[in-house]
């Protein structure tokens, strides 16, 4: 039995440890992440939405395979009340008049992340029809509010209580968790194929060697810099940038637990931006689309600040969008969270999903499913909604089977 590395413990090594642990024994998978506390980037902050048909071909089968994963996860482990998963209405907003979306061109998803327009643009040429706008949107004179899901394909889910639910569930099959730490080095046989790890607890001067015949790249923003620390004759065969992301975590008495689901892709023309705003089951409204490809890496997820020009940005749209009943002040529109994450992109606006050959390692692994590296990382702002499929595709891969969506243009 191949023993399994994942280095990174987001949504995506999560996925793919849950789905291994279905297909051979737990104590048989190491999980391996840096961080002294875990989903403290896109895999903690991202706004949780999923969709089931707003890719391009490349990644059409791969998103429908994630959307059924996810509705078959929320039902079979209570989802809706432990991760908050919900079918989700899902409109388009324009401040006077302006409710068709601004969209991008191409494939690149990196276009309209960088330019500040809006996802709704990959949705393609989807039925939009004049609806209700959910009790909590302040609508001014002109504004239009057009229904372009009603639930059928758009869900969504708090990201970071599904990790927490994902960890829960794989420490239990007996999944190792190593934290906070790192793969220091890779090990060879006799043979001079990848057959070990050396793990170092940054926490501590300890280091313990693993067997690793296969081992799966999953760390976001940080995969080409793990690639390159442990297979330094790699070159740069995965091109990965990062992508800043500032959100807000409001709430408000205009809307409450069980008032239903809503996510709303905006234009605010005046001020240059095409916020995101998510309302949650659980009475929360997350609002996020002031991002910046400027803001530097840093070394660990946990050390990323919020810079506060962009979240007073995010207030005035909150504060703008948001509504406060009557009898009640503006000033109670709390904030429950303030966060800053880093996006996995790429220029091609697509995830790498794939077995690295030998020749693109510098290092010989074992043939077959005993063995391999593998990386799975860029998804952009696609990560929870494609988390899932990833991770099935992915433990298939590893066990050297058909996969359950077409992903032969996701490779190097």
């Amino acid at each position: 039995m191949a023993t399994t590395v994942i280095l990174g413990s987001g949504i995506i090594g999560l996925s793919t440890a849950y789905y291994l642990s279905r297909q051979q024994p737990g104590s048989s998978i190491h999980l391996v992440d840096p961080s002294p506390r875990l989903f403290a980037s896109a895999s903690g902050y991202a706004g949780g939405f999923v969709a089931r048909d707003w890719f391009d071909p490349r990644l059409a089968a791969l998103g429908a395979l994630s959307y059924q994963e996810h509705a078959t996860l929320a039902s079979e482990h209570g989802g809706a009340e432990r991760w908050g998963y919900t079918r989700s209405v899902t409109l388009s907003y324009g401040s006077r008049g302006e409710a068709k979306m601004a969209g991008h061109d191409g494939e690149g998803e990196g276009d309209w992340l960088r330019d500040g327009t809006s996802r709704a643009g990959d949705a393609g040429e989807k039925e939009s029809r004049k609806g209700d706008a959910p009790p909590w949107l302040r609508l001014n004179d002109g504004d239009k509010v057009n229904v372009m899901d009603v639930g059928e394909g758009t869900a969504v889910v708090d990201p970071l209580k599904l990790c927490e639910f994902l960890l829960e569930h794989v420490k239990a099959t007996g999944v190792h968790v190593h934290h906070p730490a790192m793969v220091l080095s890779v090990g060879t046989d006799v043979r001079d194929e990848l057959a070990s790890v050396t793990i170092g607890y940054t926490n501590s001067s300890a280091e313990t060697e693993t067997p690793a015949t296969r081992l799966l790249l999953c760390a976001g923003a940080w995969t080409p810099q793990v690639l390159a620390s442990l297979f330094p004759l790699a070159g740069s065969p995965v091109r990965i940038t990062s992508l800043a992301g500032h959100s807000l975590v409001v709430r408000t008495p205009g809307f409450r637990a069980g008032d239903g689901s809503h996510s709303l892709f905006c234009t605010l023309s005046d001020q240059g931006l095409s916020p995101e705003i998510f309302a949650r089951a659980d009475g929360v409204i997350y609002l996020s689309g002031v991002n910046s490809p400027r803001t530097p890496l840093p070394r660990l997820a946990t050390a990323a600040q919020p810079e506060e020009a962009a979240m007073e940005k995010l207030k005035d749209v909150a504060r703008r969008l948001v509504s406060v009943p009557a009898g009640h002040r503006q000033q109670e529109l709390e904030v429950v969270r303030a966060g800053l994450c880093f996006r996995p992109v790429t220029d091609r606006g697509a995830p790498y999903i794939t077995r690295l050959r030998d020749e693109q390692l510098g290092v010989k692994t074992r043939v077959g499913q005993e063995g391999g590296v593998f990386v799975a990382a860029g998804h952009g702002p696609w990560g929870i909604s494609l988390s899932l499929g990833t991770g099935k595709v992915m433990a298939e891969m590893m066990a050297d089977r058909e996969t359950s969506a077409d992903i032969s243009n996701l490779g190097i």
